[in-house]
């Protein structure tokens, strides 16, 4: 066999034996390293760089390496699960570096991170002030989380108590030009609404690039075509007006009449739609 060919398949060969390790590891060697994970990473790429090229040797004394490297961080993550001292051990503490506005420098030289390195974390956080900080804590991985003082947060619905709808998950339903079923069965939708819905916004199948439905029924689209706008649907925004225009003649009526039973008449049903309105306002006002 041609030493190229040799190679080429012994490479091909680490790749797929490398994926089938990394699936069995799991997605946390991936998402964050701990400092076994982090020495099993640099130890399975050296053997698998020496499997691909080594020619000399037998593949399964490279594949029986590899193996056995593997096991380590599956096996420290068992450890870890049933013992604390031994979590503590292998992945390190979470370390507080901010309390209450101040910068604790002890904490701060122990993980050797100067002034510079934590103005840099903290600006990626979006947080510029140290004093607007209430609880700064470096993680096991290495990322920093930032909580800050009460009075810095930003606003939420919830601080002005305002009722919205719940948040869910839009439905794409048109992707690259191509109508996708199943999240239109999903929404009890089907190609027939879809394509009123593009004759109504005057927009042809294959020009949309990406199309959504949220959870009201309204369909947002993106063009390949930037400088097309496409309005924002308002069917929503209308009903609203709508119930709003008739709850204000409800209320004009019942001060007009000179019937007393119809002014109570017109001034329940008028405090009865507010009612409803007040309930749907959330969903109809996005």
């Amino acid at each position: 066999m041609p030493d190229w060919l040799n190679i080429a398949l012994r490479s091909l060969g680490a790749v797929v034996y490398l994926f089938i390790l990394t699936k069995i590891i799991g997605k946390r060697q991936i998402r964050q390293l701990t400092y076994i994970e982090y020495i099993v990473g640099i130890t399975i790429g050296s053997i698998a760089a020496f499997m691909a090229t080594e020619m000399d040797g037998p593949i399964y004394h490279s594949l029986i390496a590899l193996t056995v490297v593997a096991i380590f961080p599956v096996l420290f993550e068992w450890l870890a699960l049933k013992s604390k001292v031994l979590r503590d051990f292998f992945e390190g503490k979470a370390t507080i570096l901010i309390k209450d506005g101040k910068v604790l420098e002890d904490n701060l030289k122990k993980e050797r991170w100067t002034s510079e390195d934590l103005m840099e974390q903290l600006r990626i956080k979006n947080v510029f002030r140290v004093a607007d900080v209430e609880f700064a804590v470096m993680e096991t991985s290495g990322e920093l989380s930032v909580l800050l003082k009460s009075q810095h947060q930003p606003v939420t619905p919830q601080h002005l108590e305002l009722e919205v709808s719940p948040a869910e998950e839009p439905q794409a339903v048109i992707m690259d030009g191509m109508i996708m079923d199943e999240p239109l069965s999903n929404m009890g939708l089907n190609r027939s609404w879809v394509r009123a819905e593009l004759q109504k916004a005057g927009v042809a199948l294959e020009n949309v690039f990406l199309g959504q439905v949220d959870k009201g029924g309204q369909l947002y689209l993106d063009l390949y075509d930037d400088k097309i706008k496409v309005a924002e649907p308002q069917a929503l925004k209308l009903t609203y007006a709508q119930l709003k225009k008739c709850q204000a003649d409800l209320e004009v009526f019942a001060l007009s009449t000179k019937n007393q039973q119809q002014k109570l008449v017109y001034q329940r049903d008028a405090e009865e739609l507010q009612k409803v309105m007040d309930q749907v306002k959330p969903l109809l006002t996005r």
